[in-house]
């Protein structure tokens, strides 16, 4: 049998961090994906995929995504049966989180130091000061001037 999911969209909230009794975390959020396709009305319709991720997956996302953001997930479908306030039974059918990408580039124009290496500068540039400085702000270079 075969059970995995890839979807590409953008959160529609920011991602909800909780830990279960025993200390898991678990995140949930929801993810909006347009169709390739167009309706009758010449629009794009869009679905919604409720999410969650488990352990390390789970800080990750709550740590690194928010709303709007391009999300790339994959996973598996799993179905969950529940009950709502007035005694109705309810089934919901989310998407368990494997694996999160980031969709988009940083929103911050830095990236994380551990995304920019060290081994990426030229050895002989960095007995320049200004070489290191770009190497980490690349937003600086028109300032620099070099």
């Amino acid at each position: 049998m075969l059970n995995r999911t890839c979807l590409m969209g953008r959160l529609t909230r920011d991602p909800e961090l909780r830990n279960t009794q025993t200390g898991i975390p678990v995140c949930s959020f929801s993810i909006a994906c347009d169709r390739n396709f167009k309706n009758a009305n010449g629009e794009r319709e869009t679905d919604f995929f409720d999410c969650v991720a488990w352990r390390q997956t789970a800080e990750f996302v709550s740590r690194h995504f928010t709303k709007g953001r391009m999300a790339v997930v994959e996973g598996r479908l799993q179905n969950r049966d529940w009950t709502d306030k007035e005694g109705n039974k309810r089934r919901t059918t989310e998407l368990i989180v494997d694996n999160a990408y980031f969709g988009d580039s940083s929103p911050r124009r830095m990236a994380p130091v551990s995304l920019r290496p060290m081994a990426a500068i030229r050895w002989p540039e960095l007995l320049r000061p200004t070489a290191v400085v770009l190497a980490y702000r690349p937003d600086l270079r028109r300032t620099l001037a070099m």
